[in-house]
């Protein structure tokens, strides 16, 4: 089900992603900095493991895990969080929770592009990426 997410892909437009950063909490500097970047993405399936690589000029991440097995995070911006990726309906559904708080990063693909929705309360952010 996963592999429908496999593949290399960049990011060409953002909206909100500013007000999605400071509702988790990130500080402007960081903010300043995660505006600028044009993060590439790379998905991998191994079996029943997912690999997210996030490449980009400021920082770079790796995350492996199994679908709809909870697991320890520490995200981009430092925080420990408890993850859940879930495929529903298509979309990959990654829910981070911590301190009462709850994200949710919901991933789409539409033939070349990739739609990234980040959802915190009432902040919506759309990143739009294309396949490499």
């Amino acid at each position: 089900m996963a592999e429908a997410f496999v593949g290399t892909w960049n990011l060409k437009e953002s909206e909100k992603f500013d007000e999605y950063m400071r509702e988790l909490g990130v500080g402007f500097a960081t903010r300043q900095l995660g505006n600028l970047t044009k993060p590439t993405t790379i998905i991998a399936v191994d079996g029943d493991k997912v690999t997210v690589k996030t490449q980009s000029t400021i920082k770079n991440t790796e995350l492996t895990f199994k679908l709809g097995e909870e697991f320890d995070e520490t995200t981009a911006d430092d925080r420990k969080v408890k993850s859940l990726v879930t495929i529903d309906n298509g979309k990959m559904v990654h829910t981070q929770k911590w301190g009462g708080k709850e994200t949710t990063l919901v991933r789409e693909v539409n033939g070349n592009g990739l739609t990234l929705t980040l959802t915190i309360g009432e902040v919506v952010c759309t990143r739009r990426y294309e396949k490499a």
